[in-house]
């Protein structure tokens, strides 16, 4: 049985220790000299400190410690998400090659691959169960490691990975609940509180960002829980669930890949295509963009919680719907396109015409 008071006692303990370690790390952070300056591919125009991640990772430590949460992968899981936040710290310090990075990631998966966290099987629509043998292992690296990277990706706006995350915890934190997932749901609660705390801090305009410590450690939490959480439920469609609730993240990462590789670009380096820039160039504020894509995941999260227990023709129906709000995130970008270069022309008339003035 859930004990709710605990559950209570732990999200409180995580969201005020996040909400006050993030005064003294901002204060590091400009100290170490770990500041996010401006530059063509990001939006803020003055010098703001990352490091914020490190405040998320504390306060989820420190609401864990009170729950004390028991798993035989408990310490791997936990050495993973250290690596993680190390590297993600040099990165937030130093602007670590994309290669450091990846280093870093594989070696947080690599252990809990040899602890034994695997993704053994999974079940596809219209196929049934698929037992992945030792292709578990491959899966599972580019799982971690994708997810880490997709979350990585998408935070480029103020407030855009912490709130994206936290609805997929708060999604995945539903049907762990249902399913009496323990562990799960004990991860879920001080991830969803710390990251609330952080986005005192973190939403437009933005106070301090959580750079690579935070982004990296959320989508490493965001996969590790998916795999202790919705890869073990044999339900028809448990492979399609996590890929639902995290559809936002993933889509965009996937959609950045095949672009970059289509313009034989190095997909490992940043651009200014992402779903959220693309929203900023058609004229939405940076508060609006970021309400939206979190309206996106809000409803991919819903139609994961109802794809968990739907019947064959309801998932297809709901499949239905999905493919409709994908077409629509893919037609954004087309959208923005078309009108590129009256928006270009737009630009320069204002320019000129604040140049005269």
């Amino acid at each position: 049985m859930v004990n709710i008071s605990e559950l209570v006692i732990a999200f409180m303990i995580s969201f005020v220790a996040t909400l006050l370690l993030v005064y003294p790390i901002k204060k590091l952070a400009v100290k170490i000299g770990a500041m996010d300056l401006p530059n063509n591919r990001k939006v803020h125009r003055k010098p703001t400190p990352r490091l914020g991640g490190l405040a998320i990772f504390l306060g989820v430590c420190f609401g864990l410690v009170y729950l004390n949460p028991i798993h035989y992968q408990m310490f791997e899981i936990s050495l993973g998400a250290i690596i993680i936040v190390i590297t993600g710290i040099l990165d937030d310090k130093y602007q670590l090659k994309p290669v450091y990075k990846l280093i870093g990631q594989g070696l947080s998966a690599g252990i809990l691959i040899y602890a034994g966290l695997i993704i053994e099987r999974i079940n596809i629509p219209l196929v049934g169960l698929v037992e992945l043998h030792s292709w578990s292992i491959i899966i599972t690296l580019l799982w971690i490691v994708g997810i880490t990277n997709a979350i990585n990706l998408i935070d480029g706006l103020d407030g855009l990975a912490s709130g994206v995350a936290t609805i997929a915890f708060i999604s995945i934190l539903i049907m762990a609940l249902a399913d009496y997932r323990i562990v799960v749901i004990y991860f879920c609660v001080v991830l969803i509180a710390s990251n609330i705390g952080f986005l005192f801090h973190n939403f437009y305009p933005a106070k301090i960002y959580m750079g690579d410590t935070g982004s990296m450690f959320l989508g490493y939490s965001v996969a590790v829980i998916s795999i202790l959480g919705l890869f073990k439920n044999v339900t028809l469609f448990s492979f399609i669930i996590p890929v639902i609730v995290l559809a936002v993240p993933i889509f965009d990462t996937l959609f950045a890949i095949v672009r970059r590789l289509y313009n034989r670009e190095n997909i490992m380096l940043p651009d200014k295509k992402h779903i959220h820039y693309q929203l900023l160039s058609v004229g939405f504020s940076h508060r609006t963009t970021v309400l939206i894509i979190y309206g996106f995941s809000i409803i991919f999260g819903t139609l994961g919680i109802l794809f968990s227990n739907a019947s064959l023709s309801f998932s297809l129906i709901i499949s239905f719907i999905i493919l409709l709000l994908l077409l629509l995130i893919a037609e954004i970008g087309a959208v923005e396109k078309k009108h590129k270069p009256l928006i270009n022309k737009m630009e320069k008339l204002a320019k000129r015409i604040n140049d005269e003035g």
